[in-house]
């Protein structure tokens, strides 16, 4: 069995992405995931603003950006009003071996006094559990297009513990680069910090390679919902997701480099 497990593991390190791949001298390759689209609208501002149609905007400079600024390969899940479950975009990134995946959302509040009074940024990484409330929360509303049944995925217990095996480089890399972007975006926007969470997004779970979810504002806000639909706006977040990229790439390059062999000191006489 032990032998098995092993081999098993071998496998997973050569055919899936880990961030060491990154050190490799090629050009980054990033699926950009616009949340929601199509007959799915996401979450709406006071004057009438849809979270798909900003998250498409956003994504689509994000896209610029990385190609211009990183000369990266960027894949996105849609580069249009589509409809796209959340398990398509899932597939759809690992099928690109992607080296970072970022999906793109606009938050929401439900009550009108909350609407008035919560503004602010959060980026988020993997978990089983949520940070806190608003973590929980927020999962919770851009999961409801998610498969409600686990078959549904098509998971057996095995290609469950082979997918969390293959994630484990990658889930520890996703926290990094969610600190990396979300610190470049609060810097950038002088947005209010709402942190950076763990939360059970469904399009984060299954993921082959670090994947972060934006939460780029709250549209639901009166303010900060007119500032995510201004196209000037949308250049300051979409600069700021790439320079956080890019320290990212940095940091894991400067990781991975090959270590100079140490030098034996000559022997005393």
């Amino acid at each position: 069995m032990t032998f098995r497990f092993l081999a098993l593991s071998s496998v997973l390190v050569l055919l899936c992405p880990a961030a060491s791949s990154l050190a490799a001298e090629r050009p980054p390759r990033i699926v950009v995931d616009p949340g929601h689209g199509g007959d799915q609208g996401g979450a709406t501002s006071p004057t009438g603003l849809l979270e798909k149609e900003v998250s498409l905007q956003i994504a689509r400079r994000v896209r610029e950006h990385l190609e211009k600024d990183l000369a990266a390969q960027v894949l996105m899940t849609r580069d249009e009003d589509q409809s796209l479950p959340l398990p398509e975009r899932v597939s759809f990134a690992n099928k690109q071996r992607p080296d970072l995946f970022l999906s793109i959302h606009c938050n929401a509040m439900p009550t009108k006094r909350t609407r008035a009074r919560v503004q602010g940024i959060e980026t988020y990484f993997l978990s089983a559990s949520a940070s806190n409330d608003t973590a929980r929360a927020a999962a919770d509303r851009e999961n409801a297009e998610a498969p409600t049944a686990r078959e549904a995925r098509g998971d057996s217990t095995l290609a469950f513990i082979l997918q969390d095996l293959a994630r484990t480089e990658a889930h520890q890399d996703s926290s990094r680069l969610a600190y990396a972007v979300h610190q470049k975006l609060i810097a950038a926007t002088g947005g209010s910090n709402r942190g950076v969470l763990q939360a059970p997004f469904y399009v984060l779970n299954g993921v082959e390679a670090p994947a972060i979810l934006i939460e780029v504002g709250y549209i639901s806000h009166p303010e900060e919902g007119g500032r995510l639909g201004r196209a000037e706006y949308q250049e300051q977040l979409a600069t700021a997701i790439s320079e956080g990229v890019r320290a990212f790439l940095a940091e894991v390059r400067r990781r991975d480099a090959p270590k100079s062999p140490a030098v034996a000191a000559p022997a005393t006489p």
